[in-house]
């Protein structure tokens, strides 16, 4: 009976060797790819906020590992902010993240509790060390079935426009509950009602026409102007 031969498998060593120096090597690459800290931040659409105020919400100041946070992560620290209504996050090209801001459009100074009072209704205290808005004071109580079409009224007047009122009081008279005075800047005075605020966007033009004269804008109840003695 013929002796059955039995064949030794050898373990070659060194190709073991190098496929895991190889995987090895792909790990530490990943692990190194991974610590690459952020290149550039670039913040965009902010007006009054700071990009520094931005970095630190997003805890991006120190420009730590690009992946560390995720656009999610960052959007939900930067969306923390009072201030802050929508935010978009995107990356670029070599480790670059994008920023989007949408601030809250403040609209009045509220006498009564000294707040801000933004266009989607919130308020929050004033913050002359954070930051110093350009916008008029409400003098007096406007009533509550009134309070939300004025501040639809005044988020329909621009900055520019918005920036050249120092107050406005509510002043009903028997023909109109939603009457309100305007004090302009320059000395000048504006009577509105809600269903007018628009038309104080124009009132640039209108003074070209008045020739430095100063006096009472009536636009509640008609269009004219009462010159001042």
């Amino acid at each position: 009976m013929p002796k059955k031969v039995i064949k030794k498998t050898r373990i070659k060593f060194f190709n073991l060797f190098l496929i895991l120096v190889f995987f090895a090597g792909i790990v530490f690459g990943v692990y190194l790819y991974l610590k690459v800290p952020v290149k550039n931040i670039i913040i965009n659409n902010t007006t009054y906020l700071n990009d520094d105020y931005i970095l630190d919400l997003a805890h991006l100041k120190y420009y730590p590992e690009y992946y560390k946070y995720s656009n999610y992560r960052i959007k939900k620290n930067i969306m923390k902010s009072e201030y802050i209504s929508d935010v978009t996050v995107k990356r670029r090209f070599f480790h670059t993240i994008e920023i989007t801001i949408t601030e809250k459009k403040p609209l009045f100074y509220r006498d009564s509790d000294r707040k801000i009072v933004f266009s989607d209704r919130s308020s929050l205290v004033e913050n002359n060390d954070f930051v110093i808005f350009r916008i008029p004071r409400v003098m007096n109580y406007i009533p509550n079935n009134i309070y939300k079409s004025f501040i639809k009224g005044m988020n329909s007047i621009n900055e520019d426009t918005l920036s050249r009122i120092s107050d406005i009081v509510y002043d009903p008279n028997d023909l109109d509950k939603e009457r309100f005075l305007l004090y302009m800047d320059d000395g000048n005075m504006v009577y509105l009602t809600l269903t007018k605020f628009k038309m104080i966007n124009y009132y640039n033009t209108v003074l070209e026409q008045l020739e430095d004269r100063k006096g009472i804008l009536y636009l509640d109840n008609g269009n004219h102007f009462q010159i001042k003695e």
